[in-house]
């Protein structure tokens, strides 16, 4: 599973940044950050919906399913760990990822797990008997796949401006 997507144009963006140290533009690097991060973010919000909805099927006939047994829902879990780093300087670009450090440590793994689409487990943690569930395969890869050519374009709309307010 791709751990996180970068939209970069890393000539360009370096090349601005220096630009940007040598015009005393703290605010204009400010600016250039936030609409970085806010075309970033309806990616997160999409994978976010997309990993809360996402279906997750029992492989075996009979379905004996019923509340969770703990107080934490997996889903809604692991898009809530899903963030956006922006940068400036050295590496510039946007990031989305999934924090594991923000996922209880029986989940940091599931994130990629879930996106091969078969997650086997222990049934209520009895390790002699496992159960086999499906979901979606790819299901990160395919949300950013379908944006990543507005968010390409949005970059290269705001390096366009930042340019023009620099020179």
């Amino acid at each position: 599973m791709t751990s996180d997507i970068r939209i970069t144009n890393t000539g360009s963006l370096l090349e601005l940044s220096a630009r940007l140290r040598a015009a005393g533009g703290p605010p204009v690097r400010a600016a250039m950050h936030r609409r970085i991060r806010r075309a970033a973010e309806p990616l997160r919000d999409d994978l976010q919906r997309t990993v809360r909805t996402l279906p997750i099927r029992s492989a075996g006939g009979a379905s004996r399913s019923g509340p969770s047994p703990t107080t934490r829902p997996l889903r809604a879990t692991i898009a809530a760990a899903i963030r956006i780093t922006v940068r400036t300087t050295g590496n510039p670009g946007a990031k989305v990822w999934i924090d594991r450090g923000a996922l209880p440590p029986d989940l940091r793994g599931m994130p990629k797990v879930m996106n091969t689409g078969r997650i086997r487990h222990p049934v209520f943690g009895n390790r002699r008997r496992w159960a086999t569930q499906t979901t979606t395969p790819l299901w990160w890869e395919n949300t950013i796949r379908r944006h990543r050519p507005r968010m390409e374009r949005e970059v290269e709309r705001i390096l366009g401006d930042i340019r023009a307010r620099i020179d």
